[in-house]
């Protein structure tokens, strides 16, 4: 998998020293770097080519509610696709396939040509629901142990870096060279991912067995499975549902709060444009910075990332209260990166800990259950915010301390858990000797993030 042998091998990977001695990896990053890049022209084109053709605020919210909600509907098939086949094989042909269907972005030409729109989104977003968890799946397939903590941070901080200048640089091709050309190029980025991740070679994985008989009825089971086994396992599901969390809390009811904010509050450039910019890209910054500090201090120990967990929700609310006053826009700027920090270390972190104890056969469900809940809370708090500020008294500011006060909510939740796990384990007591009779197993704590299974099984 690997080349060439570690001076010290007890230290945790450096990032450089992953990239430059895993091929194999090289490879699925350089694919995931020039997907998010397409992913991001595709999204400022297609917002742009929605408010064009119909100037009609409520098209453009709904373009992002199908981006949300598509994902959240296959996954349940995406799960089991990513623990049932070759999952360098699906990366590959969902690739291909959303090259195809961005094409289709080029008939939609008219204002009644708007659903077509729709539709290729959601076909588009649909794909991609398949592709996120086979991609994560897939992560401990192609590096070793040791290199886990490297590979999942970096593939983190590259998604943040193309949210900072991703973003921009599909807004000046589109203002450049125009709208539909920016399709162009994002299938161009499909076909070139692809090509990278059909050089990948992963480790022999048990992968789940397809059923005999009724296929539909075979993937229901194995997804029904892939849920039970959640529900077994209460410290998995907690961790499954951190990205959720932060997507009902923050993410989706901060995205509103930065459009109303450039519009009414601190507006730079075209209708608060440049403002909006310079917002998603120091959040970028913070959500690429976070997780690299995390990792430094918690050197890629599972007791330590989960102490890490608990304090990205205090990080994230102190950014909100920063930003709420709305007092200066350099202090909103500080704010935005102090809560880019703390989801990023969420985001993360979270997945981290998930590579290490899910087992590999039921990894992909497990990914699109937590895929799955991200989108829908997402979804649910932009348009729970979209309509405090709009059916309502309620001003920006007391929206953001409002979100403020409820991220410390969970935090304060992770807390408790936290010490009471620490408590059990001090006051447990130690056996003298081992006995041959297995005592029953225990209830699995919330927050214990006990290993329950290999991530090579």
């Amino acid at each position: 998998m690997t080349s060439g042998v570690r001076d010290n091998p007890g230290r945790p990977v450096g990032y450089l020293e992953l990239v430059r001695r895993n091929v194999n990896f090289r490879n699925l990053w350089t694919g995931q770097i020039v997907s998010l890049l397409g992913d991001w022209f595709n999204l400022i084109a297609s917002a742009a080519l929605v408010s064009q053709l119909t100037g009609s605020g409520l098209a453009v919210g709904g373009l992002f509610v199908v981006r949300m909600l598509a994902p959240f509907l296959v996954s349940p098939v995406a799960g089991v696709i990513a623990d049932r086949y070759d999952r360098r094989r699906v990366l590959i042909i969902t690739d291909l396939s959303r090259a195809a269907v961005v094409l289709g972005f080029l008939l939609v030409r008219r204002p009644e040509h708007v659903w077509l729109l729709y539709a290729l989104t959601a076909a588009q977003l649909g794909i991609s629901g398949v592709f996120y968890p086979a991609r994560n799946a897939i992560l401990p397939d192609v590096v070793d142990e040791e290199e886990l903590g490297a590979a999942n941070a970096l593939s983190g901080i590259t998604w943040s870096v193309m949210l900072a200048f991703g973003a921009a640089l599909g807004g000046l091709a589109a203002g450049v060279w125009g709208i539909y050309p920016s399709f162009l190029l994002d299938s161009g980025t499909f076909l070139l991912s692809a090509f990278f991740v059909s050089r990948v070679r992963t480790m022999a994985v048990a992968l789940e067995p397809a059923p005999m008989g009724n296929p539909i009825r075979g993937a229901a089971d194995q997804y029904v499975e892939g849920l039970s086994y959640l529900r077994e396992r209460m410290d998995v599901l907690a961790i499954a549902s951190q990205k959720g969390i932060i997507g009902l809390v923050v993410n989706g009811g901060f995205q509103v709060a930065m459009v109303v904010m450039a519009e009414r509050v601190f507006v730079i450039g075209e209708g608060g444009s440049t403002s909006l910019g310079l917002m998603y890209a120091v959040v970028g910054i913070g959500t690429g910075l976070g997780p690299v500090l995390a990792r430094r201090l918690t050197q890629d120990r599972v007791d330590r990332l989960r102490t890490a967990l608990m304090l990205s929700f205090f990080v994230t609310a102190a950014g909100l209260a920063l930003v709420a006053p709305t007092a200066s826009f350099v202090l909103v700027l500080i704010g935005s990166l102090v809560r880019g920090l703390g989801s990023g270390v969420n985001w993360v972190l979270s997945t981290q800990v998930l590579l290490l104890i899910v087992p590999g056969k039921v990894r992909g469900r497990v990914f699109s259950v937590e895929f799955a809940i991200f989108t829908l809370s997402t979804a649910i708090s932009s348009a729970g915010a979209g309509w405090l500020l709009d059916r309502t008294t309620v001003s920006v500011q007391s929206l953001l301390w409002i979100m403020a006060i409820v991220t410390l909510l969970p935090g304060l939740i992770w807390a408790a858990g936290l010490g009471l796990s620490r408590a059990r384990r001090r006051s447990a007591p130690i056996p003298a000797i081992r006995s041959n009779t297995t005592p029953a197993a225990a209830s699995p704590d919330p927050v214990s993030f006990e290993t329950q299974g290999s991530p090579r099984e």
